[in-house]
């Protein structure tokens, strides 16, 4: 599983930033303070993940024993609050580019659930469910917070993509190797989600007051 932990710690860096990023962008819509988002993007970077942990029994759970978590995901809130202020509003460009961002976060986030899953031995059903709780909890805890509807709970492609890309890693590993199955599954969750919210554009939620 070599090839696992040489990909594993840069993805869900990378993940934690976006997720964060898409959480302080939530906050500026709905004008939460600098402070307000910062809780917000931490909480949402590290929601899933920690879930995943406290399932599968890992402690301390991943942020707590690896600092580095932190260390992007507070930047990255703060980085992208102030970005999100200087954006044209009533345009929706705030809200797709969280979209977007959560789409990333959503593969990332699900394909390291499945891998620390199956590190952990967890039977392949299983494997599969802790990678959607991964890559689905941060944005459901986003959106509740935020007083609104996760999007997990309103759009049935959500979940199921997730779902359906840890059904996938595990098929394209037997194949094609962790890191090509990793890269080649992203690569599919991204796509698939990027064509469910140009197919079906997300509206301003109720609440919003710079979209």
């Amino acid at each position: 599983m070599e090839s696992l932990t040489i990909l594993f710690v840069p993805l869900s860096l990378i993940a934690t930033a976006v997720m964060a990023a898409s959480a302080a962008i939530q906050a500026r819509r709905f004008n939460l303070d600098l402070f307000g988002a910062t809780v917000l993007g931490v909480v949402t970077a590290v929601g899933g993940g920690t879930l995943r942990d406290l399932l599968l029994g890992i402690t301390p759970v991943f942020w707590i024993s690896d600092l580095r978590f932190l260390l992007v995901a507070v930047p990255s809130a703060l980085l992208s609050f102030l970005v999100a202020a200087r954006m044209p509003t009533g345009n929706g460009r705030r809200l797709a580019l969280l979209m977007y961002l959560d789409a990333v976060g959503l593969a990332l986030f699900t394909l390291t659930g499945v891998q620390v899953a199956l590190e952990a031995g967890v039977a392949p059903v299983l494997t599969i469910v802790i990678g959607c709780v991964t890559g689905t909890a941060g944005g459901m805890i986003r959106d509740l917070l935020c007083n609104i509807t996760p999007s997990v709970l309103r759009e049935d492609l959500y979940a199921t993509l997730s779902l359906a890309g840890g059904a996938a890693y595990l098929a394209f590993s037997r194949f094609l190797g962790e890191s090509m199955a990793t890269l080649v599954t992203f690569g599919l969750i991204l796509l698939a989600r990027l064509v469910v919210l140009w197919l079906h554009p997300p509206k301003p939620d109720e609440g919003a007051s710079r979209n």
